[in-house]
C-alpha cells in the first residue's frame, strides 16, 4: 500500500478546487500595527494587514506590552504544569475573577483557547446533563459543532437566527427534558448578530439553558467591553457566556463564565481543562490588564467603529459587493474559490494589502469572500487605497471564466 499517494491525492483535490490553504508568513512589529512584513524566502515586503482578529490592536498597546515584559521578568515564561499539578498560579486565579466580574457571573474558568473552551465545555455540559437535547444555530462555529458531536447528545439544528423554527423544534419535547440552546452573539463570517432577545424568551418559556459564544464581541461592545449581552443588558439572561482573550484583548486563551455549580462541574470533568498545561502566569496577568484597560477606555472601540463606517461607505461608492451588517466585520463577497484566491494574491503582490481568502468549509461553497476587519489604527488613506485596489483586482479578474467545483 502506498500511503503517500493517498495523502498527495487529498491535497491535490483541494488545490484543484481552489481550497488549498497557503499560510503567508507575517512578521508583526510592535508599535507598527496594522503594518507588518510579508516574508517569502529571504525577501521581506511591507504590507498592511486587514484580516487580523487583533481587532483593537491591543497586542501592540504599549501598556499591555510592558505588562507582558514585566510579568515574564517577575514570574517566568511557563506555568509549570496543569491547573491541578502546580500550574494554578495567582495570576490565572485573578484573571478568572476579573472575567467573572466582567460578565456579571459568579465564576469563570480559563482554557488554552476559545476553540478548546467551546469543545470541552459543551461536550462536558451535555454529558453531565445526560438525557439532554441540544439546539444549535446552523451557522455555529466548528468548535461548537465538534463539542456537540463529541458528547453524542441528541441535537436539533435550527435555521440561522430563526427563533420561530427554534420554537417549532423545542416544543416537540417534554418540558421536563433537559435542553440547551447554543448560539453566537456575532457570527464571524457574515458579521451578523444573533437574535439574543428572542432566543432568551424561548429558553425561558421552555426551561432551557442558554450557552452564548461571544468571542467576536468581547472587548468590542458594551460600556465595559463585556460584549453584545452587556450592550443589550441581557448578561443575566444567559446561563453560560463563552469568550476569548485572543481577539480584541490581544493575548491568547479562552474561557467560560457562569454559575459556581456549572463552572465547578466543567472544571472537574472536562478533559480539555484537566489534562492540559495551564496558561503561563505572565500571559494571564497581561490578559487581565488588557481587560481592565478596555473596561475604562472606549477610544479604541469608537475609532474602530468609525473606520468600519468609512470603509463601508467607500465600498458602496465603488459598487463593491459586501454584506452590509451592523458589526465590525466586513465580508466582501467574491462567490468563487479560485477568483477569491486570485483577488487576494493581486491585493498582496501588487498593492501590499493582506486579506486572506475565506473558502469552504469555513463558508458554504459559492459564498467565498474576503473578510475585512478594519481597526482603530488603519488610516483614512489606507481605507481609500484598499478600496481602489479591490476595484482593480475585481476588474482584472472579471473576464476570467471560473469553473464551479461545487
Amino acid at each position: 500500500m502506498n500511503y503517500s499517494d493517498k495523502f498527495k491525492a487529498s491535497i491535490n483535490k483541494l488545490k484543484f478546487e481552489g481550497r488549498y490553504r497557503y499560510f503567508n508568513e507575517i512578521e508583526r512589529c510592535a508599535g507598527q500595527h496594522p503594518n507588518a512584513y510579508w516574508k517569502v524566502n529571504s525577501k521581506s515586503s511591507e504590507i498592511i494587514v486587514w484580516c487580523s482578529n487583533d481587532y483593537l490592536g491591543m497586542s501592540q498597546n504599549d501598556l499591555i506590552i510592558k505588562s507582558m515584559i514585566d510579568s515574564v521578568k517577575c514570574m517566568g515564561t511557563g506555568s509549570g504544569g496543569t491547573r491541578n499539578i502546580s500550574g494554578n498560579s495567582s495570576a490565572i486565579v485573578n484573571l478568572e475573577k476579573e472575567l467573572a466580574i466582567l460578565h456579571n457571573k459568579k465564576k469563570a474558568i480559563v482554557f488554552s483557547s476559545g476553540y478548546v473552551a467551546n469543545e470541552s465545555s459543551i461536550s462536558t455540559l451535555l454529558n453531565i446533563l445526560d438525557d439532554v437535547v441540544v439546539f444549535s444555530d446552523e451557522k455555529n462555529h466548528a468548535s461548537i459543532i465538534n463539542g456537540i458531536k463529541k458528547s453524542g447528545a441528541q441535537k436539533e439544528i435550527f435555521r440561522h437566527n430563526d427563533y420561530n423554527h427554534l420554537e417549532e423544534l423545542i416544543k416537540r419535547y417534554p418540558i421536563e427534558k433537559h435542553k440547551v440552546i447554543i448560539f453566537e452573539s456575532i457570527y464571524s463570517m457574515d458579521g451578523d448578530f444573533g437574535d439574543i432577545k428572542n432566543i432568551v424568551k424561548i429558553a425561558n418559556k421552555y426551561k432551557a439553558l442558554t450557552y452564548l459564544d461571544e468571542v467576536h464581541a468581547v472587548g468590542m461592545y458594551g460600556q465595559t467591553g463585556a460584549g453584545v449581552t452587556e450592550k443589550m443588558n441581557l448578561q443575566n439572561s444567559i446561563d453560560i457566556i463563552q469568550g476569548t482573550l485572543g481577539k480584541a484583548y490581544g493575548t491568547m486563551g479562552g474561557y467560560i463564565s457562569s454559575s459556581e455549580e456549572i463552572c465547578d462541574a466543567i472544571r472537574s470533568y472536562a478533559s480539555g481543562f484537566i489534562f492540559t498545561t495551564a496558561m503561563p502566569p505572565a500571559l494571564a496577568k497581561t490578559a487581565t490588564e488588557s481587560i481592565k484597560y478596555l473596561k475604562n477606555s472606549d477610544s479604541e472601540r469608537k475609532l474602530q467603529q468609525r473606520n468600519t463606517a468609512i470603509l463601508k461607505k467607500s465600498l458602496l461608492k465603488e459598487n463593491i459587493d459586501f454584506l452590509n451588517n451592523n458589526s465590525h466585520i466586513v465580508p466582501v463577497m467574491v462567490n468563487d474559490p479560485i477568483r477569491c484566491s486570485e483577488i487576494s494574491n493581486i491585493l498582496l503582490n501588487e498593492f501590499g494589502h493582506y486579506i486572506q481568502p475565506i473558502n469552504y468549509p469555513t463558508v458554504p461553497k459559492g459564498t467565498e469572500r474576503l473578510r475585512i476587519t478594519p481597526g482603530p489604527l488603519h488610516t483614512d488613506e489606507m481605507i481609500y487605497d484598499l478600496t481602489i485596489s479591490l476595484k482593480h483586482a475585481f476588474n482584472k479578474t472579471n473576464n476570467i471564466v471560473y469553473k464551479n467545483y461545487a
